[in-house]
């Protein structure tokens, strides 16, 4: 009995001393929030090494960009020129020499203008004429298009037929010559509206009799057609 009252003891009293234990304030230890570790992404490597575009310009089939404070750049005259320029030329003036060309050739093409291209523009010697006669009768007409051709006769510097209108019809004229050398000139005095002077021309002496035959083609205004005439 007193043994079963011990083990009763012992037990009741390991059992308050428990209870004043955990009765007291117990500070337990909080748990450590450790959270695991992220992998930091580490970059490739990048070579830093500096970049040279390449010069296209050094290249001659690239033609650089314009200079927008150069380029732009009002041109000014280092000096004064006195040769006339076309600077103030007005741009309708291209055009309308343009059209008058292509007119010009369309007229031609089409026979109804003469080349001007191949006027003749130096004076024509027609020879030399020896003869006994006192004077010379000059029959002359325009043996192409009538276009308003007109002529004038000089004997010796001296005009003796002034503006003659040539016509599809003859047209004649005399000249009195004294002995030795005269010189006798038949001059252009226009070109005609479609082309350059044309005629043609009889010279008889005083019996009638033909001396010459000719003609003159597409000349310039002011070209002579000249004849020295010695009266023996």
């Amino acid at each position: 009995m007193k043994q079963f009252f011990f083990v009763f003891l012992m037990g009741f009293v390991t059992c308050t001393y428990a209870q004043v234990e955990f009765n007291n304030k117990f500070k337990g230890i909080p748990p450590v929030n450790i959270k695991p570790k992220e992998k930091k992404s580490v970059p490739p490597p990048v070579d830093t090494s500096t970049i040279i575009p390449p010069n296209v310009y050094k290249n001659p089939n690239v033609q650089s960009p314009p200079n927008p404070v150069t380029d732009y750049r009002p041109k000014v005259k280092s000096e004064i020129s006195m040769i006339p320029t076309d600077e103030f030329i007005n741009p309708g003036d291209e055009v309308r020499d343009k059209l008058a060309k292509d007119m010009d050739r369309r007229l031609i093409k089409e026979g109804l203008k003469e080349d001007t291209r191949y006027l003749v523009k130096k004076d024509v010697s027609f020879g030399e004429i020896r003869t006994k006669s006192a004077y010379f009768v000059i029959k002359c007409r325009d043996y192409g298009a009538i276009d308003g051709d007109f002529i004038q006769g000089i004997l010796d510097q001296k005009v003796v037929r002034g503006a003659l209108e040539l016509q599809a019809y003859f047209k004649e004229f005399t000249i009195y010559f004294h002995d030795g050398i005269n010189v006798f000139e038949l001059e252009a005095l226009n070109r005609g509206s479609l082309g350059g002077n044309t005629g043609e021309f009889y010279i008889y002496d005083a019996a009638g009799k033909l001396i010459i035959h000719e003609y003159w083609d597409n000349w310039d205004a002011g070209v002579k057609g000249k004849f020295v005439i010695v009266k023996e």
